[in-house]
């Protein structure tokens, strides 16, 4: 049952690497493989001393500390749910995040979120705050014993147990909440583990939040479970700043960021420069389609290749992934192949489509949720001719790779023509004077709809609306070219860097009459 659960693999990776490196906070503290599944058991066993059941859910905001990282395996240790927050949410949004996942308890740092607790306090849901001493590697939780004694033995986890449970995105539908289970996670890391050939001599510095399935999942989770090591940055976030000398300190040997971070670093390259960069095994991008040029320039500026995956929280992060170099390595314009479950492209009948023909990406595996919560509807929907329904469109080449072509919700029809956002971001990303771009799909009384775009140009460039239109020109097909491109200083992006089109379109659209574009804050 061990390699069917996740606490099962953790388990058996520290048993396998006790004293190798498992968690290090930067400059501050590392701690073993078996030092971590110590203080994983004894923050469970105060978890369960304190009322918390089996199939409770147990909401945690917290930065990127070593307090998270505990607590949320302590709490699917002891057979509950870990359902991660964004501690940025406003109390409005916990109200919400915290009522749909029906959580019985809320975990913060000592400092705590004031808006999570405002929340808590309106839903009755008790606090709980936890601290982590280096000096002694010793974890305090400000909830005492009930019963004043602890388990004798912690409860044997089951795969069917659920183990963690996130939101969607929402980008274009209210958040759905999905269920994923031991079973699911575990997976989903052995996947990870298996096409990316992680083992206990990998090193990465996490860059992206922790309450989001790809840091998590990719990152954290899957190092645990090949016994690799992780490095926290010091502020708990992601620092352009401290970003390499962290993964110099540590021996990084493979990291993996959204698109916006990957460009975010490479500007970083190209203002400040390191005297010298790891030697990488391998880049990993996801989440969001990364441009073949900022690919390019990635693998120009580090030396190492650049894999790009394809991923959803309903598969418990990943689908697809480019394999490395050995393995047949990146095939430009594609997310790679299916790893550890069955893909198939179905027509709109569940007919499996023929090579290079495109269709709706569906999958099938151990890796993928049984079904959104309380939501009959969406399960009607995504789940139909025994597949489960990404609502991405795409189609497979004659080697089995992957190439995506769009959200379904998301394609332009301008005029019958059913156009790629991402085809067109790709050209806006090539121009040399243009950081990030956004295209995106606007009612028209002659078309339908019409294409229109957001840029956000590099720093120091004066690049204009009408120099964007020439280049779109040059380089795409004219039914393509924007009609209309805003220039900005920058563009809404959900809390793992995805770029939200429905909020770009609505903002722009809401401003096209208006003289001057506004910002957005950072």
């Amino acid at each position: 049952m061990e390699e069917t659960t996740l606490t099962g693999l953790l388990k058996q990776s520290a048993g396998k690497f006790p004293s190798h490196r498992s968690v290090s906070v930067s400059g501050k503290f590392d701690l073993t493989h078996s030092k971590l599944q110590q203080l994983v058991d004894q923050a469970a066993s105060i978890l369960i001393s304190n009322g918390v059941h089996p199939g409770d859910v147990i909401a945690l905001t917290f930065p990127n500390t070593i307090e998270f990282v505990i607590m949320f395996l302590a709490v699917i240790r002891a057979r509950a749910t870990a359902a991660p927050l964004n501690s940025a949410y406003t109390q409005e949004e916990f109200e919400f995040y915290l009522s749909d996942s029906e959580s019985k308890f809320l975990l913060t740092s000592q400092e705590g979120n004031q808006s999570a607790q405002s929340a808590a306090s309106k839903l009755s849901i008790s606090h709980i705050t936890a601290t982590f001493s280096h000096l002694d590697e010793k974890l305090t939780l400000s909830a005492q014993s009930e019963s004043g004694a602890f388990p004798d033995s912690l409860p044997v986890n089951d795969p069917s147990d659920i183990a963690l449970f996130l939101h969607t995105s929402g980008t274009t539908s209210r958040p759905k909440g999905v269920p994923l289970t031991q079973q699911n996670l575990a997976a989903s890391v052995q996947n990870i583990i298996s096409v990316y050939k992680l083992t206990e001599s990998d090193s990465t510095v996490l860059v992206l939040p922790l309450f989001h399935v790809h840091g998590l999942l990719a990152g954290l989770l899957s190092s645990l479970g090949a016994g690799a090591a992780v490095t926290l940055p010091a502020a708990g976030r992601f620092s352009a700043s401290t970003f390499w000398p962290d993964m110099i300190k540590y021996n990084a040997t493979w990291y993996t960021a959204v698109p916006t971070i990957h460009q975010i670093i490479l500007e970083r390259h190209l203002s400040h420069p390191e005297e010298f960069y790891p030697k990488l095994r391998f880049i990993r991008s996801c989440s969001a389609s990364l441009a073949p040029t900022i690919l390019t320039r990635l693998e120009e500026a580090f030396d190492a290749p650049v894999l790009e995956a394809y991923a959803m929280t309903e598969a418990s992060h990943l689908m697809c992934s480019n394999p490395l170099p050995e393995n047949g390595g990146h095939k430009s314009g594609s997310v790679g192949k299916p790893v550890g479950q069955e893909m198939a492209i179905l027509d709109e009948s569940g007919v499996q489509q023929a090579e290079n023909v495109s269709g709706e990406v569906c999958i099938r595996g151990l890796n993928v949720t049984k079904g959104y919560k309380n939501n009959p509807e969406a399960n009607k929907s995504a789940y139909k001719f025994g597949w489960f329904h990404t609502g991405d469109v795409g189609y497979m080449d004659s080697d089995g790779y992957l190439h995506l072509v769009g959200r379904i919700k998301e394609l332009i029809n301008r005029g019958g023509e059913k156009i790629s956002p991402i085809e067109v971001d790709a050209v806006l990303l090539s121009h040399p004077d243009v950081a990030q771009a956004v295209a995106f799909g606007v009612p028209d009384d002659k078309y339908g709809e019409e294409i229109n775009c957001a840029i956000i140009p590099r720093d120091g460039s004066t690049v204009d609306e009408a120099e964007i239109l020439r280049f779109c020109k040059k380089n795409l097909a004219t039914f393509k070219v924007p009609k209309k491109v805003f220039i900005t200083d920058a563009v809404p992006k959900t809390a793992s860097g995805k770029i939200q089109r429905r909020l770009v379109a609505e903002h722009f659209l809401s401003q096209i009459s208006a003289a001057k574009v506004p910002k957005f804050g950072a």
